[in-house]
């Protein structure tokens, strides 16, 4: 399994946060990563663009894992789980799709896009693959979790999802810190909340 390539440091995030609300007051402590006086409910920046672009992008390979699950022999815990995440992060494809429609932004070609037109995990292309997602798996991976035999599939699905779940944290908690439209910082608080939940759900499951 690939070690996760985390892109920000939440350190580095806060203290900018920090930075910008005290640019008077240079000593100010505050690790605050979003403020009423930092966020807009009409105007956005690059860094949502990014946060929704990316994260749809993100969320669509969530859902071709858990599509992955049907007709396979799952423990029930496991197959709950992997209803939990479609139920959550379709409706939150379909929002990211929204803002960068209203942004006048393009909407990335996703992993779904591809199985949907009938192609299989080696079609996916390199555009699936971009470094700058932490936690997304390369088509070889989606390939192997494809052709994983029975016995093996729920272990390799649940390490997998984990390790995708931490980069979706990751990349939220960036959006914290550097988001200005507010809906989609509220949005990144609350992948933060579930999908850390839903880490240490699985990580219990592997035990």
């Amino acid at each position: 399994m690939r070690t996760n390539r985390t892109t920000r440091a939440l350190s580095a995030l806060t203290l900018t946060a920090a930075l910008a609300l005290t640019a008077a007051a240079c000593g100010n402590d505050d690790t605050s990563t979003a403020t009423s006086s930092e966020v807009s409910t009409t105007e956005h920046n690059d860094a949502d663009v990014e946060f929704a672009s990316n994260m749809l992008q993100h969320h669509a390979q969530a859902l071709a894992m858990v599509d992955l699950t049907i007709d396979r022999p799952l423990d029930p815990e496991v197959q709950q789980l992997a209803e939990q995440i479609r139920d959550a992060q379709a409706p939150e494809i379909e929002t990211f799709t929204d803002w960068l429609t209203d942004w006048d932004e393009e909407v990335p070609e996703t992993v779904r896009d591809h199985s949907n037109a009938g192609h299989d995990m080696d079609d996916m292309g390199d555009s699936m693959n971009d470094e700058n997602m932490p936690g997304m798996m390369t088509s070889d991976d989606m390939g192997a979790l494809e052709d994983a035999s029975d016995a093996e599939f729920q272990t390799m699905w649940l390490e997998m999802m984990v390790e995708h779940h931490e980069g979706a944290v990751a990349m939220a908690k960036a959006e914290q810190g550097d988001g200005q439209y507010k809906d989609a910082v509220d949005l990144a608080g609350n992948i933060v909340t579930s999908q850390t939940a839903e880490i240490e759900t699985m990580k219990g499951l592997l035990s």
